[in-house]
Formats: C-alpha cells, structure tokens, sequence
C-alpha cells in the first residue's frame, strides 16, 4: 500500500510539471491579448491628465521594460525568473512583485482559512438536516436560502451590508480596521476591532460557496440513505445519528472532498470585487489592477501562484478521496 501511494505521488507530480508549463503558456498569452501593452495604458493615463509624450520617449519606456523584444524571449525571461522564485518588478508600482504580493498575503490567507472554515462548519450541518429533513418545513426553508444565497451576486450583498451597517447602527464596516486602528501598533484592542470588521468579509465572501455547498450535500446524502445498506443498518437497532453519520455521511461527503483543491484559489480570485467594494487590503484588488493595467510581471506571477495552488491542491483533494472511500485505489 505504501509503495503504491509512492508511486501514485510521483506520478502526479510528473504530471504537474507540463500541466503548469501549459497553463504558465496560456496565462502569458491571454495577458497579451489585449491592444497595446503597458506602455500603452500608460501613455493613455498620461493623455487624460493632458501629458503629451514624444515617439522617441514611447520607445525608449518599451527598451526599459524590454517589451520591444519578442514574445518567446519575454515569456522565456518571465517563466525562468517564476521557476527560480524571482517573479520581475511591477511596472505600475516599480517593486518586486514578491514584495507587493507577500504584504497582502498575510490577510489575504487568514480571510480565506476563516471564509473556508465558515464555509464547512455552516454547510455540513445544514445539508444534512436539509437530507434528512426531506420535503419538510426545514428543507424548504433551507433550499430557498441556498438559492438566494447562490442568486444574489457577492458585491451586491456587500453594499448591502454596508449600507444597513451605516443607516441602522452608525458604524461603517468597510476595511478591515477602524479609523484609529487604522495605522496603530497592534494590540488587543486593535485585534478585536479587527475580529468585528472580520465577519463581513467571510460572510460575503462565504455565502455563495456554502448555499452551493449544501445543495451537493443534499443531493448526495438523499442518494445515499436510499440504499439497501441503510435500510440493513437501521434494522439492526443502529441509532439514527450514528446510521447517518458512519457510512452515508462518509460517501456522501466525497464531491465536497474532491473541491477542496478548487477552494482556496477560487476563494483568493473570488474575493476581487468584494475587497474593491469594502476597501479590504488583500491581492485581489492588487490582481484587478494589474490586469487592468496589462502588468504582465505581477499579473502573471499572480494568476501563476493561483494555478500552482489548484493543481496542488486537487492533488490533495485526490489523496483524501483515496483515504476517505476505500473503493478508490492509488492505481
């Protein structure tokens, strides 16, 4: 067993290699598709401020950030740099991409890890009393807030937060701090105020994830309890609880499993809009900018960490299947 996991992780590792080179490919190009180039945006940006620019100054910004070479030598530099850990200088802000990223990343990992967690703890309770519940007063009432919750767009329910936050309390829960917090040390009363900012985000962010997330659990669930060893459980004097917990549970679970490598990207790229409307210091605004500014270093590099993140953690949402349902084999 142990050499047949072995094999299966170095066989998925292998598989992963051209995976990203083909995805590092695609990413490259799609940033390029568009009209123009950075310089482009840039002069554009000038124009509007009434800034005029000569020919000679246009091409001589292309030379300084070597977009007057081809595409095979640009893409070249920028994925050799990206496998050696060095992911270029952004030309909007003129620092290394590491460092814009690694500032954000802190509150852009702990709103993910809450909004994940959140996710779980509400969606698993909640489709299993949906399940077992079954054309009944709760599972009525729970489908129609999975569906407004699937329906109502995450900026939106943003906006709305924060306006009935202002009208009905007085208090305005965009951001993460409060004004006075805002660029003080950190202390206990800087880490609570930060806890009652936290919630918005993780239910805005959350919600869409976890209505959709109770709907497959539902679905799984009522396809599980119908089978025969179900029935052959409950007549052996099984409490109800550990009948549904032990074995349904336990299958029924596995297409929430086989997501889990999908959730911290999606969660990360998802929050975009959402910390652009709450003013949140995360890297989706930093990713909007950049692809709106055709910053191919720090919009590449970004999208790039994303896709790493999918491939890896569809990898360990394989390894937990295999662990979890032992009808999956390594082979």
């Amino acid at each position: 067993m142990k050499n047949q996991f072995l094999v299966y992780l170095l066989r998925r590792i292998l598989i992963m290699i051209p995976t990203l080179l083909v995805i590092s490919i695609l990413v490259f190009i799609v940033i390029e598709l568009p009209p123009g180039d950075y310089v482009t945006s840039y002069v554009q940006a000038l124009k509007a401020r009434g800034v005029e620019i000569r020919e000679e100054q246009l091409e001589a910004l292309r030379m300084r950030f070597g977009l007057d070479q081809p595409f095979p030598v640009r893409y070249g530099k920028w994925i050799w740099g990206f496998v050696r850990g060095d992911l270029g200088v952004s030309y909007t802000y003129g620092e290394p991409v590491t460092k814009l990223i690694m500032d954000r990343i802190p509150f852009t990992i702990m709103i993910s890890v809450i909004t994940i967690l959140f996710t779980w703890v509400m969606a698993i309770p909640i489709g299993i009393l949906s399940a077992v519940k079954k054309y009944s007063f709760w599972d009525y009432s729970l489908t129609l807030i999975g569906f407004i919750g699937l329906s109502i767009p995450n900026f939106f329910l943003a906006i709305l937060l924060m306006y009935l936050g202002f009208k009905y309390f007085g208090v305005s829960i965009g951001g993460l701090f409060s004004r006075e917090f805002l660029f003080a040390p950190w202390s206990w009363a800087k880490f609570v105020d930060l806890l009652s900012h936290l919630w918005v985000p993780v239910v805005v962010i959350g919600t869409a994830g976890t209505a959709s997330m109770i709907r497959v659990l539902r679905a799984s669930l009522l396809d599980e309890l119908s089978k025969d060893y179900v029935r052959t459980a409950r007549s052996k004097g099984l409490s109800e609880s550990r009948v549904i917990l032990v074995h349904p549970l336990r299958v029924a679970i596995n297409p929430l499993i086989s997501t889990v490598g999908w959730l911290l990207p999606t969660v990360i790229s998802g929050e975009v809009i959402t910390s652009q409307v709450l003013s949140i210091p995360t890297t989706g605004p930093l990713l909007l900018g950049a692809l709106l500014n055709q910053d191919m270093y720090l919009a590449g590099s970004f999208l790039m960490v994303l896709s790493v993140l999918t491939v890896v953690g569809t990898l360990i949402s394989d390894i937990l299947l295999a662990w979890l349902d032992p009808r999956i084999t390594y082979s």
